[in-house]
C-alpha cells in the first residue's frame, strides 16, 4: 500500500495544488480525485478534508503520470485496475473490456427469467466473458445457478478467475471460441453474451483503441459473432432455454430477425438505461 502524504516536510505540492495541476490537463475533478485516492489508498472524502497535506516527491511524480494517461485518453478503469458492475468490485485490465452500465440490462433481464422460470440449480452459460462480468454478476444475485463461462483469450480468463476467487465464486472456466470451447453435447438452460458488435467502419472504434479490439470489434458488418453465436445455439440450449444477446443500438431489428431463422421464439427486446434497445432475446422450443 502506498504510503499516506506527509502532512508536514520539504515544500512540494499539496493535495489541492495536485488536483489543480490535473485539472489544467484537462481531467475532471473527479477523474482527478480518483487518481490521487488510488496512488494513496485514500477515499474521496479524505481528500477533500486534508487537502494542504503534501506529497512526497515521488508521489507527486506518480500522480503526474497517472494524469497524463488519462489526459491521453487511457481508461480511469484501467488506470486504477477496477471496475464496478452490477454492485460488484472488478479487477480489470487492458486484456479485458471495460464492463459498462448498459450490460447490467443484460443481467436484470436474466436474474428475471431465472427467477420467473424457477428451477432449483439452472445452467447458465456466458459466451465470451472477458471480466467475468456477466458470469459473476449472475452467479452472485443467483447462487443456486451453475455458471459456465468461456472466453478465446488466456489473459481475459485469468482475470475473470481472479475476479471470481475474490467474490468466493465457483464457476466452470472454459477457454475458446464462442461453441468451441464446450463439448457438443452439453445443454444450458441459459446462455448469455455480450459479444464484440461494433463495425469495423464505426467512428466511434478508434476512441477506444485502449480496450481489446477482439472484444469489440469482429470486422465487417458487426455481426458476425452474432452469427456464430445464434447459429450454434440450437445444440447448446435445453427445452425452453433462454438465449440472451447484447448488440448494437441498431442491431436489434438483425439479431431478432437471425433469432427467428434459427426456430427460436418468444423473441423481445429491452432498451439499455439510454433507452436504446441493446438486449434481444430468444426461447428454445419445449421438447414436445
Amino acid at each position: 500500500m502506498t504510503a499516506a502524504p506527509a502532512a508536514a516536510g520539504p515544500a512540494g505540492l499539496n493535495l489541492g495544488q495536485a488536483i489543480a495541476q490535473a485539472r489544467a490537463l484537462g481531467l475532471d475533478r473527479l477523474d482527478a480525485q480518483w487518481l490521487l485516492g488510488h496512488l494513496l489508498q485514500r477515499p474521496r472524502s479524505w481528500l477533500i478534508a486534508h487537502d494542504d497535506a503534501k506529497l512526497a516527491a515521488d508521489q507527486a511524480q506518480g500522480y503526474a503520470a497517472l494524469c497524463q494517461r488519462r489526459a491521453d485518453g487511457e481508461p480511469l478503469a484501467y488506470l486504477v485496475g477496477e471496475s464496478e458492475f452490477h454492485g460488484l468490485a472488478l479487477g480489470v485490465t487492458p486484456d479485458v473490456l471495460i464492463p459498462r452500465p448498459d450490460t447490467e440490462t443484460l443481467v436484470d433481464w436474466a436474474l428475471a427469467l431465472l427467477t420467473q422460470d424457477g428451477q432449483r440449480a439452472p445452467r447458465v452459460l456466458d459466451l465470451g466473458t472477458g471480466s467475468g462480468a456477466i458470469a459473476l454478476a449472475v452467479a452472485y444475485r443467483h447462487p443456486s445457478a451453475r455458471v459456465t463461462a468461456t472466453d478465446i483469450s488466456d489473459a481475459a480468463l485469468t482475470v475473470a478467475r481472479t475476479n471470481a476467487e475474490r467474490l468466493g465464486l465457483t464457476l466452470d472456466w472454459r477457454r475458446g471460441s464462442w461453441w468451441q470451447a464446450l463439448p457438443a453435447h452439453l445443454e444450458f438452460d441459459m446462455v448469455l453474451s455480450n459479444p464484440p458488435y461494433i463495425a469495423a467502419d464505426d467512428p466511434h472504434l478508434p476512441a477506444l483503441r485502449h480496450e481489446p479490439l477482439l472484444a469489440l470489434s469482429p470486422g465487417g458488418d458487426g455481426l458476425g459473432a452474432l452469427r456464430q453465436i445464434i447459429a450454434g445455439a440450437g445444440a447448446h440450449l435445453a427445452p425452453n432455454a433462454w438465449l440472451l444477446l447484447e448488440h448494437g443500438w441498431d442491431q436489434a431489428e438483425a439479431v431478432a430477425r437471425m433469432l427467428q431463422s434459427a426456430g427460436l421464439e418468444q423473441i423481445a427486446t429491452r432498451p439499455d438505461i439510454a433507452g436504446r434497445l441493446r438486449c434481444t432475446s430468444g426461447r428454445q422450443r419445449s421438447a414436445s
